[in-house]
């Protein structure tokens, strides 16, 4: 698929990863792009200027995505403002960091809070970008993580919520098929300024490079390398149902262990 005149929704897309796709989906020549945020209103200002820079056409719409209404009302104001939806990309996501043997802190709030954004509300915005993505022949990325290949993460209820993530992606890819393509991406360890404010400066420095030091390619991902295979995906006319791990090799060296 030529990106060229393509309308884009990128959720969560003022940070990040997603700052970085809406960016990389600029360059691509994309029509316009819509960067939803929940709480990041400057961040996500700051994105859609830097797109508006690159010649491409940008608007900001806050939407909580485990809000259906309001899920809807984000596709229904970048219909009304593009006269069309070709690619959604559903970036956004939340967790809580709780240790694995730590059961009792997998409260009835943990299980709704982490699964409504990040399974519940990624379906949300799936369904609702149907018909308009049915109509152009688009194509959805969605983001999952390693965590959904190996007990690893922020918590339990991470990793189950972005393997739901990952078998949606293959669900949706025969439920839209022909018409769509359904992707996923998962990361492993990306280096992003949320990483570094959870667990500071130097202690995510240390962890980076430990972590670099563990992968084939001697490296971590950066929220760029992430946007690029996104924008590969969503590029490709033949591939759908699939996901691609973006972690610097780490994965294939774990499986080898086994």
């Amino acid at each position: 698929m030529d990106l060229a005149g393509r309308v884009a929704i990128v959720t969560g897309g003022g940070t990040g990863i997603g700052r970085s796709t809406c960016i990389r989906l600029a360059k691509a020549g994309a029509r316009a792009v819509v960067v939803n945020y929940s709480r990041s209103v400057e961040d996500a200002e700051s994105t859609a200027a830097d797109v508006q820079r690159l010649g491409t056409e940008a608007m900001t719409h806050r939407a909580n995505i485990a809000d259906e209404a309001m899920v809807k009302a984000m596709i229904a104001a970048a219909v009304d403002a593009y006269g069309q939806l070709d690619l959604l990309v559903n970036n956004a996501g939340t967790t809580h960091f709780i240790p694995f043997a730590d059961l009792d802190a997998l409260t009835d709030e943990v299980w709704d809070d982490i699964l409504s954004v990040n399974l519940k509300g990624t379906f949300f915005c799936c369904r609702a970008a149907a018909p308009e993505l049915k109509k152009a022949q688009g194509a959805i990325v969605n983001v999952a993580s390693i965590a959904a290949q190996r007990a690893s993460g922020s918590s339990i209820v991470y990793g189950v919520s972005k393997a739901g993530v990952v078998q949606l992606t293959r669900a949706l890819a025969l439920a839209l098929a022909p018409d769509v393509r359904v992707n996923s991406v998962s990361p492993g360890l990306v280096s992003t300024r949320w990483f570094s404010r959870n667990f500071g400066q130097d202690a995510a420095a240390a962890q980076e490079a430990t972590f670099a030091k563990s992968t084939p390619l001697q490296k971590i991902a950066s929220p760029d390398d992430v946007a690029q295979a996104i924008v590969a995906l969503l590029e490709s006319d033949v591939i759908t149902g699939q996901d691609v791990v973006v972690d610097g090799g780490k994965n294939v060296a774990y499986q080898a262990l086994f």
